[in-house]
């Protein structure tokens, strides 16, 4: 019987992670900002990413200073987080999108 109970508990264990949302893939773009009714763009846009791979190894420069850099933008008005990820992490991406003028 525990035998039994041991192979249950581990199959509902990893079914219960494997289905977990987000889990084998994420893609998500959330707002970085607390005033959305009032949100203006600009006309001028930036995107800086970070990745990571095997949870061991990272590299880029995903803040809001370089995001401006990148589009050339003096004036922030809004900015937005992504997060790309697959397999727990496995590889993940970070992106920053700043709007502005």
């Amino acid at each position: 019987m525990s035998m039994i109970r041991k192979t249950l508990g581990s199959a509902f264990l990893g079914s219960t992670l494997l289905l977990t949302s987000g889990c084998v893939f994420t893609s998500v773009k959330i707002p970085l900002d607390t005033n959305l009714e009032e949100t203006q763009l600009g006309s001028k846009t930036g995107e800086s990413t970070s990745q990571g791979v095997l949870w061991l190894v990272a590299w880029g420069d995903s803040g809001t200073q370089a995001a401006a850099q990148n589009g050339g933008i003096t004036t922030l008005l809004h900015a937005d987080q992504k997060v790309f990820s697959i397999l727990f992490g496995l590889y993940s991406k970070q992106s920053t999108v700043v709007y502005g003028n």
